[in-house]
């Protein structure tokens, strides 16, 4: 399994067995979820049941095994165009994540038996305590998978199996402490022990708002989310670039202007945004936030 996914280009693999989701973290979420701050993000609240056990999603799960896919590139958006989530610049991470992870899980399957699922971001399921349950890293102050020696610029996959696989330690790594993110977040989201508060979030705002944004609200140059906290994070220095040419950012996304964007026809949209997660937004969503950039 571990040589396939070395040739499959995934960062860090690691296996938990499935089990119950201890309360507190249950307590935090359900808090999260009452004080409203996951915003409009509906799908948040629902599916309760699944998340707190895998076993909604694939009968039978006895292992939980996670993938991170590194998806950091030295390329940057010129300092005076639009900015976008590093993440956003190459192909959609749920196609080329997905067709790698069903790869990997076709070999489980052939090997060793039992079914499999394919968890790739949209399913309920609590990625990053599996991850860390896992070992295969922990989580920020930002709340962002770090991964060891890798960083936090990680896409997160998951298989789950009906084979009982070894498990591996979890990982009892803790992040530094430095408070980095929290000071320099432009919505001021994150605090110092409680969770992301969505609605304060630019990254949130700009991606999954769909309502007309405050009047006052500067997004300064960024068009499609916000990378701040992790441009800052300390474990995010001298990480190692993607072996995965789908997520180098693409040469025609890094060239848009804020004029391109102002004037971009929905045929244009669809063209450049082709088989990449900024389609999400849409062209009147992406418009919108152009409009609130200061640094145009």
């Amino acid at each position: 399994m571990y040589s396939l996914a070395q040739e499959l280009q995934i960062s860090a693999l690691g296996i938990a067995c499935n089990h119950a989701i201890p309360p507190e973290v249950i307590n935090t979420y359900q808090q999260w979820i009452d004080a409203e701050k996951h915003g409009e993000m509906a799908y948040m609240a629902k599916y309760k049941e699944i998340r707190l056990n895998p076993q909604g999603l694939l009968p039978g799960t006895q292992s939980i095994i996670v993938a991170a896919f590194n998806y950091h590139s030295p390329i940057k958006t010129p300092s005076d165009n639009p900015q976008f989530a590093a993440y956003s610049l190459g192909d959609d991470y749920h196609e080329v994540v997905r067709e790698r992870l069903s790869l990997l899980a076709s070999f489980i399957q052939e090997k060793w038996g039992g079914v499999t699922r394919v968890c790739v971001d949209t399913a309920p399921i609590f990625e990053r305590y599996w991850a860390q349950q896992a070992g295969v890293g922990f989580i920020g102050r930002n709340k962002m998978l770090i991964v060891p020696q890798i960083g936090s610029y990680v896409f997160i996959g998951i298989i789950l199996s009906s084979v009982e696989f070894q498990p591996d330690e979890p990982c009892t790594l803790n992040c530094m402490g430095c408070n980095a993110c929290i000071r320099h977040c432009p919505g001021k989201a994150i605090s110092l022990n409680g969770p992301i508060d969505a609605r304060k979030c630019h990254s949130y705002l700009s991606i999954e708002y769909r309502g007309d944004l405050p009047d006052d609200l500067d997004l300064g140059n960024r068009v499609y989310g916000c990378d701040v906290c992790q441009s800052v994070c300390p474990h995010n220095l001298n990480v190692p670039t993607t072996n995965i040419a789908e997520f180098l950012p693409r040469k025609e996304i890094l060239n848009l202007t804020h004029d391109d964007i102002d004037t971009m026809t929905q045929e244009e949209f669809s063209r450049i945004f082709r088989h990449s997660a900024i389609k999400r937004t849409k062209l009147a969503g992406l418009q919108r936030n152009n409009r609130h950039c200061s640094k145009k």
